[in-house]
């Protein structure tokens, strides 16, 4: 909860030193996600899975130099698989639900009024609201209430209201641990995710 309100006051702050002549639109955000795990110990491994997003979006914009704020509140479903490398190879498939808020500063071009182009980097907070845990044969990994990620993208704005994104996710820290009994310390595991988005501002 204290996460959300730091990014609502920095959403409100940016909101008031925005200047009068920008653009402020509002939309829907939507798109297919491909998510691989990765693991800190090396009996761990992960595949790529496919899953969606979507969700409400903001976009600030000053127009004379193309600078501006991307924030988005998406419902996140992603598949995510694991194999587990002990005396027997263990597969176990888990859907990650999430809320994902990414905070990106975005940079717009124009090649005439229809078409234009932008790139965009930022970080996406990620508040887990599916099952705490995930199982992979008799291991139990336990899911990080919250975590960080930070975003990499570019795309294209259509006929001044369609945008085409291309997004590299990759995690900062860690969105679950677990105890291995035969490991020394701990597991952590991570969420890195390509996400093709479209979305449409009124």
């Amino acid at each position: 909860m204290k996460k959300i309100l730091s990014i609502l006051m920095v959403i409100a702050c940016l909101g008031i030193a925005i200047p009068a002549q920008a653009q402020l639109k509002f939309g829907l955000k939507g798109g297919l996600n491909i998510t691989s795990l990765s693991f800190s110990g090396d009996m761990f491994k992960g595949d790529n899975r496919t899953g969606f997003f979507i969700g409400p979006m903001a976009e600030f914009t000053i127009p004379v130099v193309g600078l501006g704020l991307d924030v988005a509140a998406l419902y996140n479903q992603a598949k995510g698989k694991a194999n587990y490398y002990g005396e027997d190879i263990i597969s176990q498939n888990e859907t990650l639900k999430s809320i994902e808020v990414p905070v990106n500063l975005k940079w717009t071009f124009g090649m005439g009024s229809t078409l234009g182009a932008y790139i965009a980097a930022g970080p996406q907070f990620g508040f887990n609201v599916g099952s705490g845990l995930f199982n992979i044969g008799k291991e139990t990994f336990d899911m990080k209430k919250s975590y960080t990620t930070f975003n990499v993208g570019a795309g294209v704005k259509l006929v001044q209201h369609l945008q085409v994104g291309l997004n590299y996710n990759f995690s900062i820290n860690k969105m679950a641990k677990a105890h291995i009994d035969d490991y020394e310390g701990s597991v952590n595991m991570k969420k890195n995710t390509w996400q093709v988005s479209l979305a449409y501002l009124f």
